[in-house]
Order: C-alpha cells, then sequence, then structure tokens
C-alpha cells in the first residue's frame, strides 16, 4: 500500500478565492432563470466549497441564442484565420498568468495534485489554444481534377455552433481539448463542465472576454447532465455536440443527436486498457510505467493501464518489485508537495470504487497491496493491485475509473493480443518490450486507437487519440481535432473553350 500523509492543520498553499459562480452567457455573467443554484465539494474534506448556479433547459436555450447570433452575424467566423489566431495567443498568455490560481481551482473542485496542475495541466491548456492558434489560418480546401469541363475546389467552414459537454477528471484540459480546434475553426459554442468540477470553466469564461474574444463565442453553463446536458444534446440549434464521459452517458447523446436535428457527434468514452509486459523488459521500468498507468491522477483518466498483463518468465520478479513500489505512491491532501495522489472526485465515486474493490475479493481474486479507504475524511483510497485475476471478473472488464490494477500474466505473443483485445472497449494500449519485431506485431494487432510502445500517458498536442470499438469516435488533439469542426464544401464551374481539363 502507499502511505498517507496526515492532514495539516492549514494547507501549505493559500486556497483560491471563488470569484465566479454565475452562468456565463454572451460575454456576461448571469444567474440561472431558475435562480436555482448547487453545491461543489471539496474531495479533501466533503464539505461545501461554494454554491454554483444550477443551469437547466432554458438556460441552454440563452445560451445557444447567443452562439447563434455570434456565428450567424457575429465577427468570429468571419475573421482571417491570423485574426482569430491573435486573440487566441492572448487567450493563453492570460492563461499563463493565472496558472495557480487555475490550478488550485482545480485541485480543490476535483482533488487534483496542485504541484502537477501549475507544472503541467494549466501550461499544457496554454500550449494547446497556441497550437491551434497556428493553425488557425492553415485551413485549406483542394483544388480538384476534375473528369470533364468543370473547375472544382474545396472549402473547409465551420460547422456552426458546437456544444461541449466536459468530463471532471481533468476540467481544464478538456475544456481545451474541445474548444481550441472549435475556436481555431471559427465556430461558437456552450461548453457544460461536470456538475462536480464547475469552477474553472467559470473561470476561462472570465479571461475569454479579457482576451477580447467576442461575445456569444465561449458561453459556460454549470448543471447537470440529465438536464443541462441533456438539453445540449436533443438542441435544435446545435450543430454539433462533443461528449467524454461514459459509454453509457454516450449512447444517450447520441440518441438525442439521432432523434432532434442529427447534428453531429464525437465521443470520448470508457476504456480498460491493457499493458503488456514482456520476458525482455527491463522489470524495474515496466514496474513504474504500470503504477504511473494506472494511479496517475488517483486512476481518474479514460486510458489508465488498468489491465496489466505479465509474460510468466518475469511475472513473479515484477510483482515483488512492483508491491515494494507501490509504497512511493504516497496518498495525501493534493496541495502537499509530497502527495502523488489525491482525493477521489466525490462520495459517488469513492463509494463506487471501494465497491469494485469488493466485487474483487469476493470472485476470489488476491489483493497485493491496498484495498482500503484512508484518512478520517474526505475520499482518499490506498493504491490498490489485484493479482490471481481471471478475465471474467469484474474487475478485469469494468472501468473503475480509481487507483485500482488487475494482474495478470501470459505466456506468448499471440496469447497476449488475444487477452488484449477482450474487452469492449479500445482506448488505448502499452507495451514493454526491447524487440522492435515484437512491438511492431502487437501495436498492429491491438484495436485501440493510442499504442505506447516502453512509455504510458505520451500525449501530445499534435498526436490525436480517440477510441475503437465502445470507447467512441472522434478524435482529440492534431489535426484531425480541427477537421471535425469543419464542413467541407465542394464547388463546381463549368470551364469554356479551355484546351486543358
Amino acid at each position: 500500500m502507499g502511505s498517507y500523509i496526515e492532514e495539516n492543520s492549514a494547507s501549505p498553499v493559500k486556497l483560491p478565492t471563488i470569484k465566479f459562480t454565475r452562468l456565463f452567457i454572451n460575454g456576461e455573467f448571469v444567474d440561472s432563470v431558475s435562480g436555482k443554484t448547487f453545491e461543489t465539494i471539496d474531495p479533501r474534506t466533503g464539505e461545501v466549497i461554494a454554491r454554483v448556479a444550477e443551469g437547466d433547459k432554458e438556460d441552454v436555450d440563452l445560451a445557444v441564442k447567443a452562439a447563434r447570433k455570434a456565428f450567424d452575424d457575429g465577427p468570429w467566423p468571419r475573421m482571417s484565420g491570423a485574426e482569430r489566431g491573435r486573440i487566441m495567443m492572448k487567450y493563453a498568455d492570460i492563461i499563463d498568468e493565472h496558472i495557480e490560481e487555475l490550478a488550485a481551482l482545480d485541485a480543490i473542485d476535483a482533488g487534483k495534485l496542485f504541484s502537477w496542475g501549475k507544472a503541467v495541466d494549466i501550461p499544457t491548456v496554454a500550449r494547446l489554444i497556441r497550437y491551434y492558434a497556428g493553425a488557425a489560418d492553415k485551413i485549406h480546401g483542394e483544388v480538384l481534377k476534375m473528369s470533364r469541363e468543370l473547375h472544382g475546389y474545396t472549402l473547409r467552414e465551420p460547422i456552426g455552433v458546437a456544444g461541449h459537454i466536459i468530463p471532471w477528471n481533468f476540467p481544464s484540459s478538456m475544456f481545451f481539448m474541445m474548444s481550441a480546434p472549435a475556436l481555431a475553426a471559427g465556430c461558437t459554442m456552450i461548453v457544460k463542465p461536470a456538475e462536480q468540477t464547475p469552477l474553472s470553466a467559470l473561470f476561462y469564461g472570465h479571461l475569454a472576454k479579457q482576451a477580447g474574444m467576442p461575445d456569444g463565442v465561449i458561453n459556460v453553463i454549470t448543471g447537470y447532465g440529465p438536464t443541462a446536458g441533456a438539453a445540449i444534446a436533443s438542441h435544435m440549434d446545435i450543430d454539433k455536440v462533443c461528449f467524454t464521459g461514459s459509454t453509457e452517458v454516450g449512447r444517450k447523446i447520441m440518441q438525442a443527436a439521432a432523434t432532434s436535428n442529427l447534428k453531429q457527434v464525437s465521443l470520448e468514452l470508457g476504456g480498460k486498457s491493457p499493458l503488456l509486459i514482456f520476458d525482455d523488459a527491463d522489470v524495474d521500468k515496466a514496474a513504474d510505467l504500470a503504477l504511473l498507468g494506472i494511479l496517475y491522477n488517483k486512476g481518474e483518466i479514460c486510458v489508465a493501464s488498468s489491465r496489466v498483463f505479465v509474460q510468466e518468465g518475469i511475472y513473479d520478479e515484477f510483482v515483488k518489485i512492483l508491491k515494494e513500489k507501490a509504497k512511493d505512491w504516497v496518498v495525501g491532501d493534493p496541495f502537499d508537495p509530497r502527495s502523488r495522489l489525491g482525493p477521489q472526485v466525490d462520495k459517488q465515486q469513492f463509494d463506487k470504487i471501494l465497491s469494485y474493490i469488493e466485487h474483487g475479493k469476493r470472485e476470489g481474486a488476491s489483493l497485493l497491496t491496498g484495498g482500503k479507504p484512508v484518512g478520517k475524511k474526505g475520499y482518499f483510497i490506498e493504491p490498490t493491485v489485484f493479482t490471481d485475476v481471471k478475465e471474467e471478473m469484474m474487475i478485469a472488464t469494468d472501468e473503475i475509473f480509481g487507483p485500482v490494477m488487475s494482474l495478470m500474466k501470459f505466456k506468448t505473443i499471440d496469447e497476449a493480443i488475444k487477452k488484449a483485445n477482450n474487452t469492449k472497449y479500445g482506448l488505448a494500449a502499452g507495451i514493454v518490450t526491447k524487440n522492435l519485431d515484437v512491438a511492431n506485431t502487437v501495436s498492429r494487432s491491438i484495436r485501440a486507437g493510442t499504442i505506447w510502445i516502453n512509455c504510458y500517458f505520451a500525449f501530445d498536442q499534435d498526436c490525436s487519440y480517440g477510441g475503437y470499438k465502445m470507447s467512441g469516435f472522434g478524435r482529440h488533439l492534431g489535426i484531425e481535432a480541427l477537421h471535425k469542426f469543419l464542413q467541407v464544401k465542394s464547388v463546381v464551374t463549368p470551364i469554356y473553350n479551355s484546351p486543358w481539363l
């Protein structure tokens, strides 16, 4: 088990002042139409941080009306790509000026490590905006070689009003994985953060205004999925909806899109990603990768390597080293620089993870380490590793979304491939080997959207990722993410008396 840092009487970091709790519509902070609010909870303590405006269908209607006007009549889609890029660059600069405050908001709202948010999450957000700002003036169609007396070319045009429904595990990163390419394309948008983590999203609305983003381009509606989220998915005047979350909710998004205006849909859904460790691997480094793959962000990450398969020749040594290294993953307050795991996001997720741990024990899996809640308050769970896991067990088939690893062994490459693909999901996979032939064979055989070889969580703004099978469709990051917010229009004119086609 990892160690636990007992709570101190005072946080080592000054907690942020909560400045924005109302809906952000058409460049202004406003109360919800109903006047209702809901609590956002600090997962370190289970206590209320603030009450936030509870947006509903009527509020979504107002936000869509603002976004539609900004798209149909406003300057944003009519600007040159260079001008949009200039405003986006300023947006990124302003975010850089507020790194500590934004990282603190995500730490207190989502239980994310403050040190990691300050060093990685928020700076990566700014870099991502700059990446797409640089792409905004490089949106090109093609000149077509027609087969008869016609001149044809294509245009790439912004799709229109986008609805972004973002998850609670990466509130800042996912805000801009969806919003940044949509902004570069010239779209306007409604962003609905998860009800567990609304605070940084509202702050990003405020910073967009400071950057000179025209009113109505970015609107932020806080509220619940079955009300505000459902209103976005079914809205007749939204042209595209993007959702990251569970496969179950993804189905509902698709159904709502189909029964409303057949809006385009992009989904990044669940995962049960395998990490395959072969006999020739450096066992010490492989153990580090395996723990990183399941414990980073306290396991609340869609591409977590929750199924670890180790070839039988090194299995016993690997188990011994893994158990020892797990002790280094310290659980504690996300503001404490010694902590490597903060609390799970809320009581519901905390209870769900503990329930799966109990399922694993009842089904006959053995606890190598962890398996218990820690601390007197808050939603902290020990790093948990199961051995003696069978592929049909719930802990090996279901996405737990927590710090719970299922450790299994294999004999041959073919068996490893078969086990890796034995899942309804297909988001990511990892391979640890020194053999290039093995790496090539296995990477081409696993049905998943991203394969990491001798690394894990190797994300980059230029490298797209997304799912196969029930992990969804559509891609985040890279130029593919920009293209999903662009329509292709073909334009054809006749050619008269030309010697050339």
